[in-house]
Order: C-alpha cells, then structure tokens, then sequence
C-alpha cells in the first residue's frame, strides 16, 4: 500500500531508507535544475577537481528547462524531461551525495545500482504538466552556466511539490514492477 508524505527536502535523506516505490511525496525546499548539457560541465568540472556549482551532498536535482518566467510570476512551464539522457552521469553524482533525483521515465541498472548504494531515491513528476509543477516553484534563481539558457543550473524553492517514489533504496523499480502487474492481467 502506497503512503503519502509531506517532506522537507533538508530531510528527506533521513525518509530515503522509508520510501517505497509508489509513495507519493510532497517536497518542500531547494532544489536544483540540471539536464544534459550542465551534466557534462558537471563531469568535466569534478574531473578538473573542481567544485560544482552547489553542495551536492543531500541536494535534490530535477531534470527540467523551465521557460522563462511571466510578469510576476518566478518561473515559467516546468515539466521534467527524460531522466535517462543523465544515466551516464547520475551515478557518479549520487556517489558524491546527490540524494534524489526527478524527472520522467526508466533509468538505466547503474543508476539503480547507484541509488541502491547510496540510499538514495528517483522520483518521478507528472511528465505533460509543466505549469502545475511551476505553480509549486516560488522561487528561481540561475546559480550556474547562465550561457546554457533554459538548460542552465536554476535554484528552485519549491512548496508541495507533487512526486512518486519510481526508484527506492531497495531496488524497487516501478516501471518493472508495473509491467510485470500489468501482464498479470
């Protein structure tokens, strides 16, 4: 039986070990755009030794490009892309802290591995609904590689945003499991 809660991302590596797939989470907090190309800068910066553009450790990264903001509001449309452009990346960042990710679709056996090490957890977000997810972001500010545009790294203060646990620190993974369900029937 799938849970709902209500977490603060400051907190949410204490509820890792307690989600499962299926929970349904509400996040409150900082979190971090990223896609494709600030993944690569990422990459090549720890590969420099240098730092990355935020604490990685216990950060939330959701695999979006927002659109640019209307009068008086902080963000434009923000639906998540395709978590698996970022597969060749994700592992290594959660080994440096990374505590969750979101974005839309399966991830790839070392990401899961990853997550599993790390307790860690990928969520997924509501793919097609971009304006409810920025009706939840209050803030925004680009904090890294502002030449990137909408790709560039954004700070987000999201309230109640809604995700599903799709991949949990116990190696559930919900697009298998609802396979398998699905040809049960």
């Amino acid at each position: 039986m799938a849970e709902i809660y209500d977490i603060n991302v400051s907190e949410l590596r204490s509820y890792c070990d307690k989600l499962r797939i299926g929970d349904k989470v509400l996040l409150t907090g900082t979190v971090y755009t990223s896609r494709d190309a600030a993944h690569k800068r990422f990459d090549a910066l720890l590969d420099e030794g240098k730092p990355l553009p935020f604490q990685m450790d216990g950060a939330v990264i959701y695999y979006a490009g927002p659109t640019p903001a209307a009068p008086g509001k902080a963000i434009g449309s923000c639906g998540p892309t395709t978590s698996g452009r970022m597969d060749g990346f994700a592992p290594r960042l959660l080994d440096c802290g990374l505590c969750a990710m979101i974005g839309k679709g399966e991830r790839n056996q070392a990401v899961k591995d990853a997550v599993v090490r790390n307790n860690s957890v990928y969520f997924c977000a509501i793919g097609g609904a971009g304006a409810l997810a920025a009706s939840c972001i209050k803030s925004c500010e680009v904090i890294a590689f502002e030449d990137l545009g909408c790709e560039s790294v954004k700070k987000l203060y999201v309230e109640k945003f809604p995700v599903t646990v799709t991949v949990d620190s116990h190696g559930g993974d919900l697009f298998k499991e609802g396979r398998k369900a699905y040809c049960r029937i």
